[in-house]
């Protein structure tokens, strides 16, 4: 049973909160392609895509959209003026020379060093690891957006993964339908809870150690 659009709408709007002003931007696919609908008029960003887009839009409109302008999920997008296409090895030269400032991706499970699992769900046929290996490991900043447990109520925030890595030690925040955590050196530090949910249930439905450092109650 996946997640309801309000959750993850609500997951997206968070995650945009984090993206500044001039930044280049990755937005992975799932949770993380909704975030470009959030952002406020005041901030510029350039959205790129690895299958060679810099400077995607907002989702278009019913009817709108273009058939041969998709994401790397090869869902439609807009482009915004100023946005160019490349090819898809010049969009990881520029994923591998450490250019994008923030990527959003999905995960699977996080440790509470930062390790990411996202790319081999078990028993699922995958075409492969993909680019989110290398935007784990080199975008600045890395924020994994995802359910807070799995569908049968178990943990996806973990001392250590058991699912096959996408990359270690590389997630600095993680927005779950629950939370939003930092990684640290020092662990996991839960910043905010998001309604209807406790800190009691956050630590709950977390499988490693929390430190609890509020700022604020919940995230709208």
């Amino acid at each position: 049973m996946g997640m309801g659009v309000d959750i993850r709408n609500h997951i997206a709007r968070r995650a945009a909160k984090e993206i500044k002003d001039g930044m280049i931007v990755n937005l992975g696919i799932g949770i993380p392609s909704l975030v470009s609908n959030y952002l406020t008029p005041d901030i510029r960003v350039m959205f790129h895509s690895e299958n060679g887009i810099l400077g995607m839009g907002e989702s278009p409109e019913k009817g709108e959209e273009d058939a041969m302008l998709c994401n790397a999920g090869g869902f439609p997008v807009t482009i915004l003026p100023g946005a160019s296409y490349f090819d898809s090895s010049t969009a990881f030269g520029m994923i591998r020379g450490g250019h994008l400032d923030i990527t959003i991706l999905g995960g699977l499970e996080v440790s509470e060093k930062g390790d990411l699992a996202n790319w081999v769900i078990p028993g699922k046929r995958v075409p492969g690891i993909g680019g989110g290996m290398e935007l784990a490991e080199k975008a600045k900043k890395v924020i994994v957006l995802m359910s807070h447990v799995n569908k049968n109520g178990e943990p996806k925030i973990l001392k250590e993964c058991t699912l096959p890595l996408t990359a270690k030690n590389c997630v600095d925040l993680i927005i779950t339908d629950m939370a939003v955590m930092e990684v640290t050196e020092s662990g996991l530090i839960l910043k905010e809870v998001m309604e209807p949910y406790t800190v009691e249930d956050v630590v709950k439905s977390t499988g490693a150690p929390l430190t609890i450092r509020m700022e604020g109650n919940e995230f709208d």
